[in-house]
């Protein structure tokens, strides 16, 4: 019964010691034809994502509120852009610390079980998001509170790094290798709605309070909010399933023996190489276009925190239909085709929008909304990562490249995009996405060129 079940989802072959992938008839006969999603395929996908979007509020909540946490958290006699590159540099500690939260984590998920790593993750995330909800500012306790907020961030991070690349193994392991484009995709699309639910609660909290309120306790309110839904994803997780594809390794003995991190350093370097570059596309996707720009818009283009606030929403509910779009367009014209189609539109409306902004945001909000559903295309880049490695090592190879390069990219574009603003001017972050744009084309067309479409169809 158990190889019967692992049967049906297991889209690829199982690994072996000199990391080749060994024939075999039955998993791959079976893998070709289930390809539609089952009903048990829907409900996985459905709970992951739903708390992905729990736990990816309690991450990104923090950049929402970047202007007042560096009101409160910082001397008030700091220049006002300072004090929000300091915060900026909190938020991005997050980042930094996501690669020992994601080594650790997937080194475990590879051996003891993809559920429980998954389950103990978003459990991470719920304790430190409650914490910051409860901390006293610097009026109160001086420089500790910074130190106690960074320190906070930074536990959330480990969590965050061991819950993204463990989301997208997790269902991408639960469905026919046909669907895994749309199965990644759907989680994304689940992250990016915990992007929408922040910047709601940050609109209704901008509108309904005055900014001492905003000061005085307003702030507080979606992190202690957070920590609540942090225990209810938790909770929701108990009602998943460990993944067909490790229980058949498990079952076969095939899991991977010593650290599965060194197998990945020594086999499978190609695969890390081009993960880290589609992820430095979608760090600058989301970090800016989609985190920063709220503020940003404020900040240098002056506009009211109602509109940016507005037009935030509608971005990131386009950014969830754009992942879902471009996640079932990869499982029909391939990852690679899907990844250059995207990462051009990327650039163009990214471009759009800030050279509108520059003068004066009339049609703001209109495209946004289209920004949005172009930055939809990092729907496509963990599907991407999941094909580059082998089940045995999977989530140690996707968790390492993928965290490692948001650490470095992801974590240090906050205060990065800030001082390139200050000294380039408006477009800087328009200019830096399209840079990383183009490295995905780049990394789009070398697969072509290799002959595959980057896709489990080829």
């Amino acid at each position: 019964m158990l190889r019967a079940r692992a049967c049906r989802a297991v889209w690829c072959r199982p690994f072996v010691p000199n990391g080749s992938h060994c024939p075999m008839s039955d998993f791959t006969a079976v893998a070709e034809t289930a390809g539609s999603l089952r009903r048990r395929d829907v409900r996985t996908l459905s709970l992951a994502a739903l708390g992905g979007a729990l736990e990816f509020y309690d991450f990104v909540v923090f950049v929402f509120f970047a202007l007042p946490l560096s009101q409160l958290f910082f001397p008030h006699d700091t220049v006002p852009w300072l004090a929000q590159v300091k915060v900026y540099g909190i938020f991005a500690a997050g980042y930094m610390a996501r690669p020992l939260g994601g080594i650790v984590m997937a080194h475990y998920g590879d051996k003891l079980g993809r559920k429980k790593m998954f389950t103990l993750s978003v459990f991470l995330m719920a304790v430190p998001t409650l914490g910051i909800g409860l901390l006293p500012v610097y009026a109160q306790i001086g420089m500790l509170a910074p130190l106690l907020l960074l320190l906070l961030r930074v536990v959330q991070g480990i969590a965050v790094g061991g819950e993204v690349p463990g989301a997208w193994v997790f269902v991408a392991e639960h469905v026919p290798r046909q669907r895994i484009g749309f199965a990644c995709a759907s989680l994304t699309a689940g992250l990016t709605v915990g992007i929408l639910i922040g910047s709601l609660v940050a609109a209704a909290i901008t509108r309904s309070m005055t900014p001492a309120q905003v000061l005085g306790y307003g702030w507080r309110l979606p992190f202690l909010v957070g920590g609540v839904f942090g225990f209810v994803a938790v909770w929701l997780r108990r009602w998943l399933s460990e993944t067909p594809v490790f229980e058949a390794m498990h079952a076969r003995r095939e899991l991977a023996s010593g650290l599965p991190l060194r197998q990945v350093f020594a086999q499978h370097l190609s695969g890390v190489l081009k993960s880290m570059l589609v992820t430095w596309m979608l760090t600058a996707a989301i970090v800016v276009l989609i985190l920063m720009t709220p503020s940003l818009v404020q900040s240098t283009f002056h506009l009211a925190p109602a509109r940016a606030f507005l037009g935030n929403n509608v971005a990131s509910f386009a950014l969830a239909l754009g992942c879902l779009s471009y996640g079932w367009l990869a499982d029909r014209i391939g990852h690679a085709q899907a990844l250059l189609f995207g990462a051009v539109a990327l650039l163009l409306t990214g471009y759009a929008l800030y050279l509108d902004l520059q003068a004066g945001g009339v049609h703001f909000i209109g495209l946004y909304a289209l920004v949005g559903f172009s930055v939809g295309v990092v729907g496509v880049v963990p599907a991407l990562m999941v094909v580059a490695f082998p089940p045995a090592v999977r989530f140690s190879g996707l968790s390492f490249s993928y965290n490692i390069a948001y650490a470095l990219f992801g974590g240090l574009t906050p205060p990065l995009i800030g001082m390139l603003v200050q000294r380039f001017g408006v477009l800087a972050p328009a200019h830096y996405v399209a840079f990383t744009a183009l490295i995905g084309i780049g990394v789009a067309v070398h697969s072509l060129r290799r002959g595959g479409s980057g896709s489990t169809n080829s």
